[in-house]
């Protein structure tokens, strides 16, 4: 008898192959952000989701607030159309930023999400600023 792990047979490789390019299209890290940032190649404009009074309180470096609900057609026109954003909230517990990604690629925008967000920006150690002023 086989292993509660074993128990359901692994996908083929190139069925896997597929699965996980196309999750790592939606999908980016809190240790990719800070090495982009790190190394001055910043070619996405990182959103934070949550609350301008949360994000006064404590953020990751280089990210602008933008709350969800105010994530509008014409708000998003500042930024030429190709952008790429990246989104993040509290962390896996909250939907902030699923909301985010899922308002900006209604608009038409490309997103990734960062997984963990805050939390998991905090498990790796990496800094996070207070107090700067918000963009929206």
């Amino acid at each position: 008898m086989p292993s509660p792990v074993a128990e359901i047979p692994a996908a083929a490789a190139d069925i896997a192959a597929a699965h996980y390019a196309a999750k790592l299209a939606f999908e980016t890290d809190c240790s990719d952000v800070h090495a982009a940032f790190a190394s001055g190649k910043v070619d996405f404009v990182l959103l934070d989701a949550r609350s301008p009074t949360l994000f006064a309180q404590s953020h990751l470096p280089g990210a602008l607030n933008l709350p969800h609900g105010k994530m509008t057609a014409h708000r998003m026109s500042a930024w030429p159309t190709d952008t790429l954003f990246v989104v993040y909230c509290a962390g896996p517990h909250c939907n902030g930023a699923d909301r985010a990604a899922l308002r900006l690629s209604r608009l038409g925008l490309s997103v990734k999400l960062m997984i963990g967000g805050m939390t998991g920006w905090a498990d790796e150690g990496f800094a996070f600023e207070e107090g700067v002023p918000t963009a929206a």
